[in-house]
């Protein structure tokens, strides 16, 4: 049988329940002699673990040998286990806790209670870490308590998690040995000294003084705007009303993409998750869903769609994993035939990355050209019934045949492998540099573009096409 005994901060904060149970006549083990003082004033015998902390390689394997050695005692006798601060801040004794059924626990004064109070922060909605936990702190909830911060090394650690999450700036409470100093964050690792006593605490920081956000910060950002007496443009606006928004910012995003701007990434990937949100809000405004929904809605999608990693399926690599990606989103979606996939290709999508992503699919059902030669003939079929239409003059058959002739054009760029859409954007991307490259060329001998005969029009033309290849810049 385990009891597990917290110490508290101070000898003082021993229970009368915690001091019974070490006078029991049980086994006691305490974690480490510097935590034995209030163990030792009790005069009773009792053994250490530092030689457990000698042979641990890290601080994880160290609580998993703390508890093995404390299990492995409790199989010969009862023993009581003690542990600095309180029971549930320490690791290795919830290792035991969940390996030892019917275990005791007497609990007391925690580390992280002991450095909010001294710090003068009494909010119930606070959060507590251990430094060699802090991986598990994923959002920026505050009042915070970091403990645990026993060398230079770990303040160091601690220090870069946190401005990364809070910002370089942020005033913090350092606390050691019962005594605090008020400091900024990015100082956490230039202190003097630090011991098992050695805490910081962030106090929480109003919205508007804040230096970083996070994406509960932006919702309320959203809620605010959309809130009685927020922003009259906010508030008037509905789903319709800023479709095309979402439209544009995807469109900058990828601009800022193809310009490698990092800066200019960060800044447009905001714009749509700005844009997201917004549309979250109007939903939660509408009391149809709200941004957990939207969130919800993502991650289970993910899980279901990855069963190579959340699941039993395997994929050796990239193509196994779309397989696997694309068998389950037909499931998700309901699809049982290649007709629901077909007809599932958004509307709204480019008409060119529509084109060729209904093509992709109805060729998975056989529905598609035997090569691309066949391919390529359907080309010429499509041109010459769109210069027959041209003739008769009918704009609805012209544009019938147009259309015709562009989804033929797609189908062999599908079947030579091309992205057709990025090709596209290549291939408009080249003809603005030539003809900017021929308008500065016409200009520079003192000509204007619309006064030139075709012939020597297309002369400037092969001299910008020449300059523009030759440039290796380019």
């Amino acid at each position: 049988m385990v009891s597990i005994v917290g110490l508290g901060i101070d000898p003082s904060d021993l229970t009368e329940g915690a001091k019974q149970e070490l006078l029991s006549g049980k086994k006691i083990i305490v974690r480490a002699e510097r935590f034995a003082a209030a163990v030792r004033a009790l005069g009773v015998s009792f053994e250490t673990l530092d030689c457990v902390y000698e042979s641990s390689r890290n601080f994880d394997s160290l609580h998993k040998n703390l508890a093995a050695r404390v299990l492995g005692a409790a199989k010969e006798r009862d023993v009581v286990y003690c542990v600095p601060g309180s029971v549930e801040e320490d690791i290795s004794a919830q290792i035991v806790l969940k390996k030892s059924r019917g275990a005791a626990v007497f609990d007391s004064v925690s580390k992280s209670a002991d450095a909010f109070r001294r710090a003068k922060i009494f909010s119930c909605n606070r959060a507590a870490y251990s430094a060699y936990d802090l991986e598990k702190y994923i959002r920026a909830v505050l009042p915070l308590c970091v403990y645990d911060i026993d060398c230079d090394l770990v303040a160091g650690d601690v220090k870069l998690k946190l401005c990364d999450m809070l910002g370089d700036e942020t005033p913090c409470f350092f606390v050691k040995n019962g005594k605090v100093k008020k400091i900024k964050l990015y100082e956490l690792d230039r202190q003097k000294e630090y011991d098992e006593t050695t805490a910081l605490v962030v106090d929480d920081t109003p919205l508007l003084k804040k230096k970083r956000f996070d994406f509960y910060d932006l919702c309320e950002v959203m809620r605010r705007l959309r809130a009685p007496g927020g922003c009259p443009w906010d508030r008037a606006q509905t789903h319709e009303s800023i479709r095309k928004n979402m439209v544009e910012e995807a469109y900058e995003l990828v601009d800022a993409i193809d310009s490698k701007d990092d800066g200019k990434i960060v800044e447009e990937a905001g714009d749509v998750l700005m844009q997201a949100v917004f549309h979250a809000q109007l939903g939660e405004d509408r009391g149809a869903f709200d941004c957990a929904d939207v969130t919800s809605g993502v991650c289970e999608k993910l899980i279901f769609r990855h069963s190579h990693i959340f699941g039993g399926d395997n994929a050796k690599n990239a193509d196994d994993a779309l397989s696997v990606w694309e068998r389950n989103k037909r499931a998700e979606k309901g699809q049982k035939t290649t007709g629901d996939s077909v007809a599932d290709v958004p509307a709204g999508f480019p008409a060119l990355l529509r084109a060729q992503k209904v093509g992709k699919r109805a060729s998975k059902a056989g529905y598609d050209f035997k090569d691309i030669e066949e391919a390529a003939e359907k080309i010429g079929e499509e041109l010459s019934e769109l210069l027959q239409a041209v003739k008769e003059g009918d704009a609805a058959h012209i544009s019938e045949e147009t259309g015709d002739l562009l989804f033929s054009a797609v189908n062999v760029g599908r079947l030579a492998g091309a992205d057709c859409e990025e090709s596209l954007h290549e291939s408009t991307k080249k003809f603005v540099a030539r003809f900017l490259k021929t308008e500065s060329l016409i200009l520079q001998d003192g000509k204007e573009m619309q006064n030139l005969a075709p012939e020597e029009l297309w002369a400037y033309y092969e001299r910008a096409k020449e300059q523009i290849d030759a440039d290796p810049s380019r």
